[in-house]
C-alpha cells in the first residue's frame, strides 16, 4: 500500500463502507427485479468506484475482487449474461469479503486476498460467458480491461479524498460522464461548492466530548434551579431562566448533530434476510419503513445486534416454508417488515412478520420442560407473559441446534441489551397470522427524562418512558392474589412492588403515600413509594462496580440538590 496520508485512506474507508452497505440492499432488490437498469448501473458503479479507490491505494486483493465482479455486471448490463441466483450469491459473497477487508484495513492490519473459492467462482462465471458469446462480439467493458481508472475518474477521486467535494455517497459512486459535464451551464454553481460551505466532517469523539460537557451543564442548570427556590431574588431568577433556555437549546442542537438515520442499521437487513432465507429454503420479502427516522449515533450502533437477532428469529421461527404457506392459503413469499418512527422523546421500532405466530401453551410447556418456570407459575401466566418466555436465558423451541438458532442464546441478549439502552420490547402474536415485536428506546443515551421519587429520605429516578400515572396509595386498597399483593385498578389487577421493602429498608418507619404505575413490555406494575419529588432530566452515570449488574438498577446520576440518586430499571423491579 502507498504511504499516502492517513486522511486519504480514512476517507476512502468511510466512502467504501457506505457503498458496500448499499450494495447488499441493491443486489437484493436487483435480484427481485432484474429489469431495473438503474439499480443494475448502481451496482456496477459501486464495485467500479471501490476498485478505483483501492487501485489508488495499492490494495491489490480488493482491486482483483472488484474487477471480476464489476466485469460480470458490465456483461449483465450489455445483455451478454442473464441474472440468476448463483451470480447474485457470488456478488453477495463479494460484499461480505469487501466488508471483511475494510474492517481489516480500519484495524490497521494487512488485507488478505479474497477466498480462492470466490475468485474461482467469478472467473468460472466470466469464462462461461466468454465461451458462449457469439464470435466477433466484444463482451469485456472498455473500462475494465485494466485495473487503472480513467484520468477524469482519477482527478474526481483525488478531489474527494482531499476533501474538495462533499463527503456523500453520491459523490463517490456516481461520477458523471464527460458529456454530462459539458452540458452543464458554465455559470451554474457547482453542487460541491454549496456542500463545502454547509458541511464539515468531525471526529465523533469530539462530539462525545461536547455532549458530555453539555451533560455537566445540564447538571449545573438543575442545581441552580433548585437553589432558586430557596433564594428569593428577581434578578437571579431572570438570569437562571435565561440560562435554562440557552442550555435547553444547546442540548437540543448538540443532540441533533449526533443524530443519524436508522437506515444505517436497516440497510444491512435485505442482504441478511436473503442469506438466511436461502439457507432455510424460504422465500422472504423484506419491507423497510421510516428509514429516515433519526436517533443518537450510539443507539444506531447499539441497536444493530438486537435487530439482527429479531430478524433471524422471524425468518427461522416465524415465516413458514413456501409449500406450507401455500397449503395455508398464504403467498409463497413471506413478508418481514421493519418500521421506525419517533414518538415524543422515544423511538418505536417494530419487527413484524406474517408467519406462523406463537402458541403460548407450547411456549409454557417448553419452558417447564427446560426448567425455566415451574408448573404453578405456568398456570398463572397470561398469553402476553408467555410470549416473554422467549427472552429467558437458555430457552429455545428448537429440538436440534442449527447455525441459525436452537442453542438457547440470542433472544435473551435482545432483552438485556435493550435494557442497557434504557429500552424495552413487547410482543404481539396471533397463531397462524404472525408476530410483532415492538421496541421502544430513548432518542439519546446521554440525557434521560426521569420522575424523581423518594423512599426513606433518599431520591431515586424512574425513566419517564415507563411511567403511566401516579396514584394516592392506601393500605386498604391492597388485595391478594396467590399470596402476592396486588392493586385493583379499572378492572385490571396490578402486582405491587414496595420499593422500601425491595431496598431492604425498615418497614416500621416512614409512610408510603403514592403508587407509580409503570409499564415494562406489555406488563403494568405498581411501585409503592413515599413521595414524588418531580420530573428532572438527568445525566446517566455508570454504577459503582460493587452494585453493577444488580437487577432493578440501571445507573446513577447527580440531581438538582447535589445528591446522588440511583436510576431504577423498571423491568428488573417488575420481575422482583
Amino acid at each position: 500500500m502507498h504511504s499516502e496520508p492517513t486522511d486519504i485512506a480514512t476517507d476512502f474507508l468511510i466512502e467504501a463502507e457506505e457503498i458496500v452497505a448499499r450494495l447488499g440492499d441493491d443486489l437484493v432488490q436487483l435480484e427481485l427485479r432484474p429489469d431495473d437498469s438503474e439499480r443494475l448501473n448502481a451496482v456496477f458503479r459501486g464495485f467500479h468506484t471501490i476498485k478505483g479507490g483501492a487501485s489508488f491505494l495499492d490494495l491489490t486483493g480488493m482491486v482483483e475482487l472488484c474487477h471480476g465482479v464489476e466485469e460480470l455486471f458490465d456483461r449483465l448490463r450489455k445483455g451478454h449474461l442473464q441474472g440468476h441466483a448463483d451470480l447474485f450469491d457470488l456478488a453477495q459473497g463479494a460484499t461480505d469479503e469487501l466488508t471483511r477487508m475494510l474492517a481489516t484495513m480500519r484495524a490497521g492490519a494487512p488485507i488478505e486476498p479474497a477466498s480462492q473459492r470466490l475468485l474461482d467462482g467469478v472467473r468460472d462465471a466470466l469464462g462461461a460467458v466468454a465461451s458462449t458469446a457469439p464470435q466477433g462480439n466484444t463482451v469485456v467493458a472498455p473500462d475494465s480491461n485494466s485495473d487503472m481508472i480513467s484520468d477524469d475518474e482519477f482527478e474526481a477521486l483525488l478531489d474527494q479524498l482531499h476533501g474538495d467535494t462533499a463527503p456523500t455517497a453520491t459523490a463517490i459512486t456516481a461520477a458523471p460522464p464527460p458529456a454530462v459535464k459539458a452540458a452543464a451551464p458554465p455559470a451554474a454553481t457547482p453542487p460541491s461548492a454549496v456542500a463545502i460551505e454547509t458541511s464539515v466532517r468531525v471526529d465523533t469523539r469530539r462530539l462525545d466530548t461536547i455532549m458530555n460537557l453539555v451533560g455537566e451543564l445540564v447538571l449545573a442548570r438543575n442545581r441552580l434551579k433548585s437553589l432558586r427556590r430557596r433564594v428569593r431574588d428577581e434578578e437571579l431568577d431572570r438570569a437562571i431562566s435565561a440560562l435554562d433556555v440557552v442550555t435547553t437549546r444547546m442540548q437540543t442542537n448538540i443532540m441533533r448533530v449526533r443524530m443519524q438515520p436508522i437506515s444505517r442499521v436497516f440497510s444491512r437487513f435485505p442482504k441478511l434476510a436473503r442469506d438466511v432465507a436461502r439457507q432455510l429454503a424460504k422465500e422472504v420479502q423484506i419491507v423497510l419503513i421510516g428509514e429516515d427516522t433519526e436517533l443518537d449515533k450510539n443507539l444506531v450502533e447499539a441497536l444493530s445486534d438486537p435487530l439482527i437477532h429479531l430478524v433471524r428469529n422471524a425468518i427461522d421461527h416465524g415465516i413458514e416454508i413456501p409449500a406450507v404457506r401455500e397449503r395455508m392459503g398464504k403467498p409463497r413469499m413471506g413478508r418481514l417488515e421493519l418500521a421506525a418512527q419517533q414518538e415524543g422523546d422515544h423511538i418505536l421500532i417494530t419487527v413484524s412478520d406474517d408467519g406462523a405466530g406463537m402458541d403460548p401453551n407450547m411456549l409454557r410447556a417448553k419452558a417447564r420442560e427446560k426448567g425455566v418456570i415451574d408448573a404453578e407459575t405456568a398456570a398463572r401466566m397470561t398469553p402476553e407473559e408467555s410470549f416473554q418466555l422467549i427472552f429467558a436465558a437458555g430457552f429455545s423451541t428448537k429440538d436440534v441446534a442449527t447455525d441459525i438458532s436452537g442453542r438457547g442464546v440470542g433472544m435473551d441478549v435482545v432483552k438485556s441489551r435493550l435494557a442497557e439502552l434504557g429500552g424495552q420490547v413487547s410482543i404481539e402474536s396471533h397463531l397462524g397470522r404472525g408476530s410483532r415485536f415492538v421496541i421502544r428506546v430513548p432518542l439519546t443515551l446521554a440525557i434521560l427524562p426521569t420522575l424523581l421519587v423518594a423512599v426513606g429520605g433518599r431520591s431515586y429516578a424512574l425513566p419517564m418512558a415507563c411511567v403511566q400515572e401516579v396514584l394516592e396509595f392506601k393500605r386498604e386498597d391492597i388485595r391478594y392474589l396467590d399470596g402476592r399483593e396486588v392493586l385493583e385498578r379499572r378492572g385490571e389487577t396490578l402486582p405491587l412492588v414496595f420499593l422500601r421493602r425491595w431496598l431492604g429498608l425498615d418497614q416500621t418507619t416512614g409512610e408510603s403515600n403514592c403508587v407509580v404505575i409503570v409499564q415494562s413490555g406489555l406488563c403494568r406494575t405498581g411501585i409503592v413509594i413515599d413521595q414524588v419529588r418531580g420530573r428532572e432530566e438527568v445525566v446517566i452515570k455508570p454504577l459503582p462496580s460493587a452494585v453493577r449488574g444488580l437487577a432493578g438498577l440501571a445507573g446513577a446520576t447527580i440531581i438538582g440538590d447535589g445528591s446522588l440518586a440511583l436510576i431504577l430499571d423498571v423491568s428488573g423491579l417488575a420481575s422482583a
